[in-house]
């Protein structure tokens, strides 16, 4: 497929996005001006937006999305420290995978949320606790992803790599380690989303400092522009995270053939 068409396509594509979001903005505007919704509780996307546009010149609101991103960055990269090498040692041994099989299959489907008293106990209302939750809730996706990602080599190519000498070493990091760099891109985008949504549950339940505790207090004062305001620049937070690690993953991994027929 050549540039032009290319870009055609993908401006279409963008065209009708934006079209379909421009809809429900529409559509909710009129439904708050219309009363077909009670504008005491959901008011119209025009006040909201102006709202918004107002929080942009002020310290608190970029100090509140500075904390939960650093909420976010610090769960992320515990989870990501610790399940990538644990992925690694357990995926490539059938032994060490069965032996723990049991634990993780207990340990992942815990609701992060339920881990909130303990947190609280051990570590507080502050950072810790929401960085915990958040470590907690994105290592188990990209602990799986990795452990898939090894078992799912080639095992004629290790065994090709076994064959012409290579050590355990190279044949990790020259066979092993590039088939499985899919998986753990994609486990990075997974978790990347599960540990903002617990840096924000954290915020909220918690009322750990982030944009979650000021989406609270705007409910219990009654700013209702503020709430959704805020709300909104949540969404827009892990839009673009993802779009930043799928924008990563293209690139990193444009040899492979699921991102060429992507493009």
């Amino acid at each position: 497929m050549t540039e032009a068409p290319r870009m055609s396509r993908r401006a279409r594509g963008w065209a009708q996005t934006w079209a379909g979001v421009a809809a429900v903005l529409v559509l909710a505007e009129v439904a708050a001006r219309t009363e077909l919704v009670p504008s005491r509780y959901f008011p119209p996307m025009s006040r909201t937006f102006a709202e918004l546009a107002g929080q942009l010149g002020e310290g608190a609101f970029w100090a509140a999305v500075g904390q939960t991103l650093q909420g976010w960055a610090l769960g992320l990269g515990i989870a990501a420290a610790f399940a990538v090498p644990a992925g690694m040692i357990l995926g490539t041994s059938v032994v060490r995978y069965r032996a723990f099989r049991v634990i993780i299959e207990f340990l992942r489907p815990i609701p992060s949320v339920a881990l909130i008293p303990l947190a609280i106990l051990v570590y507080g209302a502050g950072l810790e606790s929401k960085v915990f939750l958040a470590a907690f809730a994105a290592f188990w996706p990209l602990l799986i992803q990795t452990l898939y990602g090894m078992q799912d080599v080639d095992p004629v190519a290790v065994d090709t790599a076994r064959v012409f000498g290579l050590s355990r070493l190279e044949r990790l990091t020259r066979v092993v380690l590039p088939g499985a760099v899919p998986y753990l891109a994609t486990g990075l985008r997974i978790s990347s989303s599960v540990s903002l949504i617990l840096a924000v549950t954290a915020e909220l339940v918690i009322g750990a400092p982030g944009l979650g505790r000021e989406i609270n207090a705007a409910r219990v004062g009654g700013a209702t522009e503020l709430l959704y305001a805020l709300i909104i620049v949540t969404g827009l937070l892990g839009w673009a995270l993802n779009s930043g690690f799928a924008t990563a993953e293209r690139r990193v991994l444009h040899w492979h053939p699921a991102q060429r027929g992507a493009r």
